[in-house]
């Protein structure tokens, strides 16, 4: 007997070694959010661990601290004091000026607007002589600071690199006329890249971070300089800025950094870009190449905490108390730093953190061709950590006791974090920590578990865990056959259902809590019923929504159609309901529902003492989207196009249109469901023919057509919210059609 279940121990131990490994690669692969922001901190701590670096003696920061502004008065300073600021590096024999500060519109502080003003004024009333002209434009050049800066930037010994941002979407611009829009991309023209080598496909490419329109410098100063850059940046999710994007793209044109372009102001490179059909192919300055990723962002390699580059005060420079040397050959960046003016950034190494240094860091980066690299030849080593320490853990682990098996996973975790932060440390290799120690863990914990878990006691388990949520016929599949259900989480083609009562805060508010109790019990009870009658499985209760998916634990082929069936039933049910609460002089209930067919992650998710049976992914989202959709539309059963697919034998129903859903690249077909087939009223019927073809000329932009198509349905059924909503959209785009290139479906704004 002991041989025996040795046996079997042996048989389930490479279970769920294969388990864990396609759990965790596929995790790997699909980057769990948690995992990666868990990742992320990780490689915090390795640049803790590692410990400041002592930069080049390149790169100074000019900063705008607090002293300068005590000293040379408040922020913002007119820009006849930048000019100072340009002349001073340039007669101290700076190599390359980068500004971190925009110069997006005429400066406020220049007088020679009102000084042109009192000229015309003058003229007209015939008292402006050719001496009082002179000295007039005397006054109006010294106070055209506009001008000083651009002829500052112009004569300066050093070239200089603007900084400007791009806008990233067209929210917050508001309207912008094709003439401004030209002349924000020229102004812009100093960050385009120079060299750029793209394949046809490499042109498709899609992966780069793009941008709506560029917030330029004002011509007079962008013209000044051929040298400028964008000083945007994006966090990562946790808000640590760990990455810097070196390529953005805005119309069809790619841009260049701040930091990038200083650097080829210092050194006279050409930048070369090279895009294939994969993304970014190769990016280099000169000879150095810049480890950047396919969508062109470079890891940051952090040098140190704020104050790691040498800081001078801007206003030293400008009061001639810093030696010449010490800017002499140097490659300047121009910032603030004072507290309430400057971008405060978190990085790995503070909380609080100059923008300014940043670019710092990505200057010294490129310079020692330093860097933090994660190619893409990583995720295989990653991948093979993964399956190399699931094989090694799955062989050993049933041959060893408990402590004996702990101190081995405890030596495999301690070389893998020692390997990890050695070549970050030593190489700027940044390789997974949190999957592979993960797959220890999980290996460990599911092996060690298992050993003390009889076949009795699972399911005893899987009868518990499920009896409460699973039709009773599905409960009795599983305690035979166990097998068919992964513990973990498994992808698998479901059908997501959920629902909601509408206007249900307002119903809760009009009854006592015990009624409110007994009115839900006795709605749930009735709809939870018809879900597990067609052998779906209820997920969860939230308040007066239900969350359910048919096609799991056990497969079922026609999941879609048991859906869609139940749903009809649940409505039919609910009509009955109505009747009667209102009796009863009770609340009336209308239900929302939303289903949608797909691949979605199902299993056992939460801690080992707590867990649901519940449903993951992207079907499942769109799935919650398509309830809320239904109050856009007035209806009351939605599907997607995926479920109606697959149930269309089985119910009758209509197509309502396609809309862009909250989360959605693609836009999702709709229908609603009307009921099984032949048990359609005539009228309905009726009206289904007017609206098909209605939105058939809706879409091919007849709206005068359409209206007329969706107020025949009107006449036939007042009622009918789809026809009325669509009627309305059609008015509107009367008024303002849609834009080009519109492909007929409709963007939801809200979730």
């Amino acid at each position: 007997m002991r041989d025996f279940l040795r046996r079997i121990f042996k048989v389930n131990a490479l279970f769920i070694t294969v388990f864990v490994a396609l759990l965790i690669c596929g995790s790997y692969l699909s980057k769990v959010f948690f995992l990666e922001v868990m990742e992320l901190k990780t490689l915090d701590l390795r640049f803790e661990f590692r410990g400041a670096k002592e930069p080049g003696p390149e790169v100074v920061l000019a900063v705008i601290d607090e002293r300068s502004l005590a000293e040379q008065g408040k922020w913002i300073w007119p820009r006849s004091k930048i000019a100072d600021l340009i002349n001073a590096l340039s007669d101290a024999g700076a190599a390359a000026i980068g500004l971190d500060i925009g110069f997006l519109e005429p400066d406020p502080a220049s007088t020679s607007q009102a000084i042109g003003q009192v000229e015309e004024e003058l003229a007209r009333r015939k008292m402006l002589d050719e001496e009082l002209f002179a000295q007039l434009e005397n006054i109006r050049a010294a106070g055209d600071y506009d001008r000083i800066l651009a002829q500052a930037i112009e004569k300066s010994t050093a070239p200089v690199a603007l900084g400007f941002f791009f806008q990233m979407s067209r929210e917050g611009v508001g309207g912008v006329d094709e003439e401004t829009f030209a002349m924000q991309l020229a102004n812009a023209g100093g960050a385009r890249y120079q060299v750029i080598h793209e394949t046809q496909r490499g042109k498709d490419f899609t992966g780069l971070p793009t941008a709506f329109m560029p917030q330029a410098n004002i011509e007079m100063i962008a013209s000044s300089t051929d040298y400028s850059g964008y000083f945007n940046m994006f966090p990562d999710s946790d808000g640590t800025v760990r990455w810097m994007p070196m390529v953005i793209k805005c119309q069809d044109e790619s841009f260049a950094p701040l930091a990038l372009s200083t650097l080829r102001a210092y050194s006279g490179d050409d930048i070369v870009l090279s895009v294939d059909e994969f993304g970014i192919k190769n990016l280099r300055l000169g000879r150095t190449n810049l480890p950047v990723n396919e969508t062109g962002h470079l890891l940051i390699n952090y040098f140190g905490p704020g104050r790691t580059f040498p800081h001078i005060s801007v206003t030293d420079i400008l009061e001639g108390r810093i030696e010449k040397e010490r800017l002499k050959g140097k490659i300047v960046l121009v910032g603030a730093t004072a507290v309430g003016i400057f971008d405060l950034r978190v990085t790995p190494f503070d909380k609080i953190f100059p923008g300014l240094e940043i670019h710092a860091n990505v200057l010294e980066n490129i310079l020692r061709k330093d860097f933090v690299q994660k190619p893409n030849w990583v995720a295989f080593l990653d991948l093979a950590a993964i399956l190399l320490f699931c094989s090694v853990l799955g062989f050993l682990l049933p041959r060893f006791k408990v402590f004996s098996g702990g101190m081995l996973v405890l030596g495999l975790l301690l070389f893998h974090i020692i390997l990890a932060q050695v070549l970050f440390s030593r190489l700027g290799l940044a390789i997974s920590l949190v999957y592979p120690v993960v797959t220890i863990l999980l290996m460990y914990l599911g092996l060690t578990i298992y050993k003390y878990v009889t076949e009795e006691a699972e399911k005893r388990f899987l009868k518990g865990a499920f009896s409460t949520y699973l039709a009773p016929s599905v409960v009795s599949e599983i305690m035979k056959n166990p097998e068919k259900l992964a513990l973990g989480g498994e992808e698998r083609e479901i059908t997501a259902f959920f629902s909601d009562v509408a206007g249900f805060t307002s119903i809760s508010e009009s009854l006592t809590p015990n009624e409110l109790v007994q009115l839900l019990n006795e709605f749930l009870t009735e709809m939870t019923d018809i879900i597990l009658d067609e052998q779906g499985t209820v997920d969860k209760f939230e308040g007066d929504a239900i969350i359910a998916f048919f096609g799991a634990p056990l497969e079922m082929p026609d999941h879609a159609a048991r859906a869609c069936v139940a749903c009809v039933k649940m409505q039919e049910r609910l009509a009955l309901l109505r009747e009667k609460f209102a009796a009863e002089n009770r609340p009336i209930l209308h239900m929302r529902i939303g289903m949608n067919t797909g691949p979605a992650v199902v299993g056992n998710m939460g801690s080992a003492t707590r867990m649901d049976y519940t449903m993951m992914g992207d079907t499942v989202n769109t799935a919650a989207r398509l309830e809320g959709v239904n109050k856009v539309y007035g209806t009351y059963t939605m599907v997607s196009e995926a479920t109606y697919d697959q149930a269309r034998h089985a119910v009758a129903a209509r197509e309502l249109d396609a809309v862009n859903v909250v989360g959605k690249k693609e836009p999702v077909k709709i229908y609603e469901l009307l009921g099984l087939p032949g048990k359609v009223a005539p009228k309905q019927t009726e009206v289904n023919r007017h609206y098909a073809k209605g939105l058939e000329a809706y879409r091919q932009k007849r709206f005068d057509e359409a209206m007329t198509l969706f107020s025949a349905a009107l006449a036939t059924l007042p009622e009918d919210g789809p026809s009325r909503v669509m009627l309305a959209r059609c008015q509107e785009y009367r008024k303002n059609p849609p834009p080009e290139g519109w492909n007929g479906a409709y963007t939801m704004t809200s979730k």
